[in-house]
């Protein structure tokens, strides 16, 4: 059988978060190297035909094809050797894991987008979005505090999920938009155990220390 393929840009980070949690899943991926900046290959006639939105990351499993980032963490962690831990089965946590896949989709859009502000020229005001993102990012850290309250270190429980995944890069990057990590303690110690789970691997712009 072969390995899923996912259509990546190593700088972005919603493709980072696909590459991460297929690494902590125990999934090996093929990667299409796709020059989106400043090739914009994303917006291509191959990529478009696989996603007419225009947008990366794509994976193809065999005849699946998934556009969304957080249907491919869940995917990933459904199929993987080491994922089934990422899925929690429980109805609470199995709720706030969806919870927290929303709030990475919608509500913490404003990190990557205040990155692309901010590295790329990407559109919008960087400072408008900086601040976006860093309000975003204080409804996690203030959940994260609760969490930690409870003796539980990730955002749905005592373990990793794939909330914390989807999670992770908006902070772990949030330098490269001018963001000091000393304001958020407790987002700095969850990273911590990101950085420590089986399987973590980096990208460029996210420091080794928190």
């Amino acid at each position: 059988m072969s390995a899923p393929v996912l259509w990546n840009y190593d700088l972005d980070d919603a493709c980072y978060r696909v590459r991460l949690m297929a690494s902590l899943a125990g999934v090996a991926l093929t990667l299409r190297s796709v020059d989106a900046y400043p090739g914009a290959e994303h917006r291509g006639a191959e990529m478009m035909a696989l996603n007419p939105l225009g947008r990366l990351p794509v994976l193809q499993d065999g005849a699946l094809v998934l556009t969304q980032p957080e249907a491919m963490l869940c995917h990933l962690a459904r199929t993987g050797p080491r994922g089934a831990g990422f899925l929690p089965q429980a109805p609470g946590p199995a709720a706030l894991v969806q919870e927290w896949l929303a709030f990475a989709a919608r509500d913490l859009g404003a990190a990557a987008a205040a990155r692309m502000a901010a590295m790329l020229e990407g559109p919008g005001d960087p400072e408008v979005l900086r601040l976006s993102a860093r309000d975003a990012l204080r409804i996690v850290e203030d959940h994260l505090s609760a969490q930690t309250q409870r003796g539980d270190g990730f955002v749905a429980g005592a373990e990793a999920s794939v909330a914390d995944i989807a999670l992770f890069p908006a902070f772990a990057l949030s330098r490269d938009y001018g963001l000091d990590h000393d304001a958020f303690p407790a987002l700095r110690l969850w990273a911590r155990r990101i950085r420590a789970l089986k399987g973590f691997v980096p990208m460029p712009g996210i420091p080794d220390y928190h």
